[in-house]
């Protein structure tokens, strides 16, 4: 028997990504970017916890990538969408790094996660946007 998370945000990207891709799929420029999207809202889900990082993400959701926070040695944002959303780079000791992308309340998400990382890391990742 495993010892029990607790879950601080469950869920997939923000829908407004993918409102305002729908509307620039209406140009072939952004078509890519549209498709991107939908593929996102169907079968990208992210799982934070109070242990870990969880991204479900791929073909129907199949792959699956977990981050527990001593590996991790920095975090960085970068605000979307008038900031309702962001985006989330985690950068692993081993020198990997994991995108969240469209992560809604992404302050308040990095500011849980800031919080369960080692000092080093919480100084790599500086501020909001940094």
């Amino acid at each position: 028997m495993g010892i029990k998370e607790e879950v601080y945000y469950e869920g997939g990207p923000h829908i407004g990504d993918l409102i305002i891709n729908l509307l620039l799929g209406f140009t072939v420029i952004a078509l890519p970017l549209t498709v991107g999207a939908i593929v996102r809202a169907f079968w990208l889900r992210y799982r934070i916890t109070d242990r870990r990082i969880s991204v479900s993400s791929g073909w129907m959701g199949r792959n699956r990538t977990d981050i527990i926070y001593p590996e991790v040695a920095k975090v960085v944002t970068v605000p979307r969408g008038l900031g309702l959303w962001g985006d989330m780079v985690v950068t692993l000791k081993d020198g990997s790094r994991l995108e969240l992308r469209a992560i809604p309340k992404f302050r308040d998400i990095y500011d849980y996660i800031n919080g369960k990382l080692s000092n080093r890391a919480q100084k790599a990742s500086g501020s909001i946007g940094n």
